[in-house]
């Protein structure tokens, strides 16, 4: 079943992982963490925190595995146009190989 996420490092499809992902998830293309406030629904650089959950504690690292009970996977987690052209093409290299 399509769940509609993606990666929010490369962009590679996780409609195949099982819901919830798990605390130490990894994306099989690029290896990055994904249990991460940049792939949560609730992240927003916008807000204090950059979350948008008002009683969530602080998450300095937003790009590594945290225990943050308020969680909520996002397909929109994927943003290219926030890379430069080079992460674009290190993250669709990733994605298509695999990390070295």
């Amino acid at each position: 079943m399509d769940n509609g996420l993606k990666c929010w490092k490369c962009g590679a499809s996780l409609a195949d992982y099982t819901l919830p992902l798990r605390r130490l998830e990894e994306c099989r293309a690029c290896t990055a963490e994904l249990h991460v406030c940049r792939m949560c629904e609730f992240y927003d650089t916008s807000k204090a925190k950059h979350c948008r959950e008002p009683i969530a504690d602080e998450v300095k690292d937003k790009t590594h595995a945290n225990f943050c009970d308020y969680f909520r996977p996002t397909p929109d987690a994927w943003q290219p146009e926030q890379l430069s052209a080079a992460d674009q093409a290190r993250a669709q290299l990733e994605a298509l190989f695999g990390k070295q």
